[in-house]
């Protein structure tokens, strides 16, 4: 039986994390900002969150063990990354290890995206596909959704299967949601070239009522 006490503490946890997260991007951006290299910081973070430390579990961990010493996870800091991230980023992480918030390192991730998008006027498409979009379907959503919004998209791409054909696009609190697994033959057509032009006329449609 799940606990209720537990998924409270989770979404409160989840919530102050979210917070912090934004609270650090923001000066994180600031510093970048003002040192005329907010694109390098920004894409550099993102690269260190979504590929060193998501292909490097136990780095993740030390990161965020408060049983290790600061003065421990400076020095590893500056081994691995002293060279190959910008100064201001490097100095960045050995504030966070010094207040004991590497751990939430995948929090100041997503606040500094969706700042550094907020910056440039651009919004945030999720978008969910039963199959990998092509470049074509990519372009004509992109398209679409600038066209509705008046601003300038960045998607967000995942695969879900479970779709059947389906094409599931989130943009804020407001959610794009077509089903086409009654007009197509999902097992024959989802490797035919045609499939991505079909996911795009559906939600041609549907963005249009």
């Amino acid at each position: 039986m799940d606990n209720p006490d537990a998924v409270k503490h989770e979404t409160v946890m989840d919530t102050g994390a979210e917070q912090l997260g934004k609270t650090y991007a923001q000066a994180l951006l600031s510093a970048a900002e003002k040192a005329g290299k907010i694109d390098l910081v920004v894409d550099q973070l993102v690269q260190l969150v979504d590929t060193v430390l998501a292909e490097n579990p136990q780095l993740a961990a030390a990161f965020a063990s408060p049983r290790i010493e600061v003065e421990e996870k400076c020095s590893v800091i500056d081994k691995l990354f002293g060279e190959s991230l910008d100064p201001l980023l490097v100095t960045f992480l050995k504030v966070m290890a010094g207040r004991e918030r590497l751990g939430f390192l995948g929090a100041v991730s997503s606040g500094a995206i969706a700042r550094y998008d907020e910056m440039a006027g651009r919004v945030l498409a999720k978008v969910t596909s039963a199959v990998a979009l092509d470049d074509a379907s990519r372009s004509s959503i992109t398209q679409t959704l600038e066209k509705a919004l008046g601003k300038t998209v960045r998607l967000e791409e995942s695969v879900d299967e479970s779709l059947l054909g389906g094409l599931v696009i989130r943009v804020g609190d407001t959610v794009f949601d077509s089903s086409v697994a009654n007009q197509l033959d999902v097992a024959g057509k989802r490797l035919r070239s045609g499939f991505s032009s079909k996911l795009v006329e559906h939600f041609d449609q549907m963005t249009a009522n």
